[in-house]
């Protein structure tokens, strides 16, 4: 399949599944709020989500793939038996492993909770609750994610991306039980544990949806008895720098937890209903470009395929540029605009959506590098090579962690998302130059001038959109079909305007879309 066909089957099925979280984030806050019990169901949640997407999503993807390829080009049975090996050692080490987290919950907890958290000793128990029912999500996702890999190197990418889906429903089903309860402190303490019961039980089905999905591609995996063998110590050289190299964002958000332990109550839900506006073109087009391309350059390089393997890092970068700069320039300018029309409500007040606005105005200043890390970081992990990214990616947290000692003290919540939007744009300066210095790869310069042209389109939009908000920002405090109003106005300025641009400056023509159909062999 093509590039845009496949990232189009990831980012199509991520995007139903996006929605569904927008669904479950509107009643999230509408029944929560922000602070108490609200922080204490974040804290809760993030803690193994964070988890699954550093070590299971980012670094365990990076490491296996690669390797699971060249295994598939030699012998199928032998890429089956290293399957079984991992299964075997990873399966005590994650049972081990989250039973450690749940006894020791109370105190992990405690070096990420604020102090006014901490200092509620009802609200702090009932997040260590919810955090122990949560965490065996963990394991069932660090499970799905080998059976996901092994499906995403077969081609069969349809079945992982969809299954993100049954999570949010799983949330929604236990929102939609507390929305209908009577209003009030027990309702949201028993709509945290439902939660937290549905994190879990949602994980598991998503495991059994992929293994379902494998076993009907013809794909069986071997008993093992857990030994480290040669293939899985190569894999585990290979996991530990990845977790750094790929997870450099999710890294940055546990940094972010450590900040906003000194921040006042409701800065945890602010950041993440903000991260949610920030994931959904970082989910549809990043996560989907990273999944794409990574078995297909593992497949160009180990066949020494040096000029496939560039055309498709080009054609990665320049449609990632496309679908992500004018999301970034969107947001920046109307990030409030969304937040006050679908989150504002009941438990959420006017104050919670300004301050919700404000840090997804700074998280997207970032956005595109993000996505950038997806698509230049699998040129490393296809070559073996897992060190480099780390070292990028140490050094754009230096930069982070610098930056938010001076920008936290100044402006909050809203100085942690720009420091991080920051130092992921130093990531990717970091990561081109090495590529660039080793001869991998260096960005043609046709592509430099689309990106040239895609930029000035997307500012174009960004000043048809600056106008429109001096017009319709009255619209967002009246009723809710007045706030639908303004959402669909700047939707239809941005497709307009941003179209009209792509096609004026020669950014989108029939070459273009022809050169990202071609198929990959």
């Amino acid at each position: 399949m093509s590039l845009l066909r496949n990232v189009g089957t990831i980012g199509g099925l991520t995007l139903i599944s996006r929605i569904f979280g927008f669904a479950r984030d509107i009643l999230l806050a509408r029944v929560l709020g922000a602070g108490g019990v609200a922080d204490a169901w974040q804290l809760a949640f993030q803690l193994p989500n964070l988890f699954r997407r550093l070590f299971a999503e980012g670094a365990f993807a990076s490491a296996f793939v690669p390797l699971f390829n060249r295994y598939m080009a030699e012998d199928e049975s032998e890429a089956k038996r290293f399957a079984g090996e991992v299964l075997a050692v990873l399966m005590p080490i994650l049972v081990v492993f989250g039973a450690l987290m749940m006894l020791a919950m109370p105190w992990v907890l405690w070096g990420f909770a604020n102090e006014d958290l901490r200092g509620d000793a009802r609200i702090y128990a009932l997040a260590v609750s919810m955090g122990r029912i949560a965490f065996p999500y963990l394991m069932f996702m660090s499970l799905a994610t080998l059976v996901a890999a092994i499906l995403n190197s077969l081609s069969r990418f349809a079945a992982a991306a969809a299954a993100p889906i049954l999570l949010n429903i799983c949330l929604l089903s236990a929102l939609v039980w507390g929305a209908l309860q009577p209003a009030g402190e027990a309702t949201r303490a028993a709509t945290g544990i439902g939660l937290a019961i549905a994190v879990s039980v949602s994980g598991l089905l998503q495991l059994l949806w992929l293994y379902w999905f494998m076993r009907r591609a013809g794909f069986r995996l071997p008993r093992e008895r857990p030994r480290i063998t040669s293939r899985v110590k190569e894999m585990g050289v290979l996991i530990v720098p990845a977790v750094f190299g790929a997870g450099v964002y999710q890294i940055s958000r546990f940094i972010d937890l450590a900040f906003i332990r000194g921040l006042p109550d409701g800065s945890l839900t602010y950041m993440a209903m903000a991260d949610r506006w920030n994931q959904l073109p970082l989910g549809i087009i990043g996560i989907a470009l990273g999944t794409a391309i990574l078995p297909a350059l593992s497949r160009y390089i180990s066949r020494s395929e040096d000029e496939e393997a560039v055309r498709l890092q080009a054609n990665a970068i320049e449609l990632a540029m496309l679908l992500t700069l004018p999301c970034a320039v969107a947001l920046f300018i109307t990030g409030f605009a969304f937040v006050k029309a679908f989150m504002e409500g009941q438990a959420f007040t006017a104050e919670d959506a300004r301050v919700t606005g404000m840090v997804t105005s700074a998280l997207v200043v970032g956005l595109p590098a993000y996505v950038l890390v997806k698509v230049l970081t699998p040129n490393f992990f296809a070559r073996r090579d897992t060190k480099t990214p780390v070292y990028t990616a140490a050094a754009s947290l230096v930069v982070t962690v610098g930056l938010n000692l001076v920008l936290v003290p100044l402006l909050g919540v809203v100085g942690l998302a720009l420091a991080g939007a920051v130092g992921a744009w130093v990531n990717i300066a970091l990561l081109g130059a090495v590529l660039a210095r080793r001869g991998y790869f260096r960005i043609p310069g046709r592509v430099l001038g689309r990106i040239g042209r895609i930029a000035l389109a997307s500012g174009l939009m960004g000043a048809s959109l600056w106008a429109l908000m001096q017009v319709i920002t009255p619209w967002l405090d009246g009723p809710f079909t007045m706030r639908l109003l303004a959402v669909g106005a700047i939707m239809v300025v941005s497709l307009v305007t941003y179209g009209a641009g792509t096609v004026l400056l020669g950014v989108l023509d029939k070459a273009t879309v022809q050169r990202l159909m071609r198929r990959q062999s």
